[in-house]
């Protein structure tokens, strides 16, 4: 499993279409030499994975914290985290508290629960903050679906500060779109009422925590990278998690409803790219496209159906894509320092 390497670019924001980048082998399967994993400890005492790459030989481009989805973790994103060191980043990942390797704030070993997105905002800004003052700038942070909403509203509500941020296929309202958030709230709030709030919410199969055998028609056309995730849960069991908690949909729409209210985004002033496919079947992209919308400073790179989900784990030409805009952006916005 070898990273093919490379980048290019079709003219966006003015990227030269020759530009190619220097190839970098990567196992997908193992972590990184130059990597270190450790634990990050939370004002509570809570323990926080995560992953940094120091920076590279020679002048530092920056540093860039990136920040996984719902039931995500960071080995899935290894390929393009060592892309982005390859290019003279700093980077970092953690798992989000009670996901991952951090843990679990529910019922069981596998359901995802989150009482309130508060939470997860304060311990954001609480790492952000300890993090900035350690590493070189020029400081960027990067969310993906569960994560990018999460680091738009740190944003609106000013509690992390980058020179730019990056969303991929931001959680901003759950497919599917046509029924209206307040409707969604309100039943996840008696769903929540009716019982414990950290049962399972839906169920993926028979046995708990176990893939979907469709899934992938959710995520990727990439069936190898696709691969890599299910070989990570099996070698470290502690990263499966399965549905979300009946509490976790409800702080979700809440929190999605908060950042639709006027003058939530439109407060941000640093400048945001996001990344996002029509034809995600996850994410409503309605939402994705009226936030950008919002954004004083928001541009959007906008895939069809040649993406799903996971922009960033797609087949080559979409990825490679996605890659090449987000080298051009952060060369607009946060040259190197």
């Amino acid at each position: 499993m070898q990273w093919r390497g490379g980048c290019w670019a079709d003219g966006f924001h003015g990227v030269n279409p020759d530009q190619v980048c220097q190839p970098v082998a990567i196992d997908r399967r193992a972590i990184p030499g130059e990597a270190r994993e450790s634990r990050w400890l939370a004002g509570d005492g809570r323990a926080v994975r995560r992953i940094d790459w120091a920076t590279a030989a020679g002048v530092p481009r920056g540093s860039l914290l990136f920040l996984p989805g719902r039931a995500d973790f960071y080995e899935k994103y290894l390929e393009t985290l060592s892309y982005w060191h390859a290019r003279g980043w700093r980077v970092t990942a953690a798992d989000w508290r009670g996901q991952a390797g951090s843990g679990r704030l529910g019922l069981d070993a596998v359901t995802g629960h989150i009482d309130d997105f508060a939470v997860w905002i304060a311990d954001l800004a609480a790492f952000w903050a300890e993090w900035m003052r350690n590493v070189p700038g020029p400081h960027v942070i990067v969310g993906h679906s569960m994560g990018g909403h999460l680091v738009l509203r740190a944003l609106a509500e000013r509690k992390v500060d980058p020179v730019a941020a990056i969303v991929t296929a931001p959680m901003l309202g759950l497919h599917p779109g046509c029924v209206p958030p307040a409707l969604l709230h309100a039943a996840a709030r008696l769903m929540v009422r009716l019982g414990d709030r950290r049962r399972p919410a839906w169920t993926w199969s028979e046995k708990p925590g176990a893939l979907p055998a469709d899934r992938i028609s959710l995520l990727t056309h990439d069936p190898a990278r696709y691969a890599d995730e299910a070989w990570w849960r099996e070698a470290r069991p502690e990263l499966v998690m399965g549905p979300g908690s009946w509490g976790w949909i409800a702080a979700a729409l809440a929190s999605i409803r908060l950042l639709a209210r006027p003058g939530a985004l439109e407060s941000v002033r640093v400048p945001v790219l996001i990344i996002a496919s029509d034809a995600d079947r996850l994410v409503d992209f309605a939402g994705t496209e009226r936030a950008a919308q919002r954004l004083p400073h928001g541009e959007m790179l906008r895939f069809g159906t040649e993406a799903r989900h996971e922009i960033l784990r797609e087949v080559d030409p979409v990825r490679d894509k996605a890659l090449a805009a987000i080298d051009a952006f952060l060369d607009r916005v946060a040259p190197a320092g």
